[in-house]
């Protein structure tokens, strides 16, 4: 086919722009497409650009049925079609947790929806995972902002391990991996470690113990568990997906230790995850009664959004709610900020008489090394040692916290707030 024929003219935003027809490349990827130069949004208007375009896109689409051929690979595959065997796969293998498996399918499908479902997997190209990482990137979050790069990361990450399995099943030809190949990859924004001096942590707990919310309406559950949420994430140092994914036989009441280890709900992130953390008193005074009133489930802190018992995976409504009770702005309390309050307060303690080790701290928090407990918070270790337990009562900052604890007592029971699950 002509290259002048191939191409087609459509009225868009107010002008003539230039689609090609490349259907007889369907094979590699090849379908009606708009022919965008780079940096625009729009198909060009420009008849001289649109053949440069045109030539480069064959180049591309030769080049990927050469591949092809040369590598003996004659199975096509769509994008979606194999996002899906490869979910069916992933789940089959009994090696990942069910929010795993959904959250990768949420990755997934945006990257289907972006590059077309129909779309040949040995088609797209650095310049396309280029293209879809800036979307991502301003797409909106659902929070007033749009997606950080440690999302987006973690959307890259989703569609590499595709690749890694059709490069295994010669869908594509080895080597190939259009995300591997980009190395434009967002990074996290690294951010001082923040967290709650003591008197700020009493007072947020203070606002979690007098939360009540009211019942919920049609089915819906309110959360009735924000205080003692909140103090275990505040007197056990864990990550968030750890503290939610913690079951109810986790916590021991005898042995006075609370257990981090994997379970069907969630993994950890490193071998050093699984530990042991004391339960400390305050702890205890929270989860005690809570557990003994606990409804049937194995979670800890159970969801039911659908309906069924499943791991929390969003509780920020909640953790505002209770934030502003106590004088906080929403989004300035976040979970992070408690596994670091803990670790600060932690290396305030005595151990014995002895002011508390970096080991000890390490271990708890489930580090591998002292590294980090000494680079982020190594001065604390020099500080007052305080008691020897951890522990954020209100009744020993009162004076302190003054008309804050006032209004705080003066604001009542709170708004209702339901699981996200």
């Amino acid at each position: 086919m002509n290259a002048r024929t191939r191409i087609y003219w459509r009225e868009r935003g107010g002008a003539k722009r230039a689609y090609a027809d490349l259907r007889d490349y369907a094979d590699v990827g090849g379908g009606r497409e708009a022919l965008v130069a780079p940096g625009e949004k729009l198909a060009t208007a420009d008849a001289t650009t649109a053949l440069v375009l045109l030539a480069r896109r064959l180049e591309e689409l030769d080049a990927a049925r050469r591949g092809r051929t040369l590598h003996g690979e004659t199975r096509h595959a769509t994008l979606a079609d194999f996002a899906s065997a490869h979910l069916v796969a992933k789940a089959e293998s009994q090696k990942f947790t069910e929010h795993w498996l959904e959250v990768t399918e949420k990755c997934l499908h945006r990257a289907a929806g972006f590059f077309g479902a129909d779309r040949d997997l040995a088609s797209i190209t650095v310049a396309d995972v280029r293209r879809w990482t800036k979307y991502l990137l301003a797409m909106r979050n659902g929070r007033k902002g749009t997606m950080s790069a440690s999302s987006v990361r973690h959307h890259l990450s989703c569609l590499s391990n595709l690749y890694k399995r059709a490069r295994a099943e010669r869908v594509v030809p080895s080597g190939y991996d259009p995300v591997g190949d980009f190395d434009e990859k967002p990074s996290p924004r690294r951010a001082e470690a923040k967290w709650l001096e003591m008197p700020d942590a009493a007072v947020l707990l203070e606002a979690a113990r007098t939360y009540r919310p009211a019942s919920g309406k049609g089915g819906w559950r309110p959360v009735s568990f924000a205080y003692q949420l909140i103090a275990t994430f505040l007197l056990t140092g864990g990550r968030e997906s750890e503290v939610l994914g913690l079951e109810v036989d986790d916590v021991s009441l005898d042995r006075g230790v609370v257990t981090f280890r994997p379970n069907a709900w969630r993994r950890l992130k490193t071998a050093t995850s699984h530990r042991s953390v004391p339960l400390w008193p305050q702890l205890r005074e929270a989860l005690e009664r809570y557990l003994a009133e606990h409804p049937p489930s194995r979670l800890l802190f159970p969801g039911y959004r659908t309906g069924e018992e499943a791991m929390l995976t969003d509780f920020r409504k909640l953790l505002d709610t209770v934030a502003v009770r106590a004088g906080w702005k929403p989004g300035e309390i976040r979970s992070k900020m408690f596994r670091h309050t803990y670790c600060a307060a932690r290396l305030q303690t005595v151990d014995h008489g002895a002011p508390v080790s970096t080991y000890t701290v390490a271990r708890e928090m489930g580090h591998g090394g002292e590294a980090m407990v000494r680079r982020v918070y190594g001065h604390l270790g020099q500080m007052r040692h305080r008691a020897e337990a951890v522990e954020y009562r209100v009744e020993q900052h009162a004076a302190k916290l003054g008309a804050r604890l006032e209004a705080l007592r003066g604001v009542g029971f709170g708004t209702t707030i339901g699981t996200t699950a």
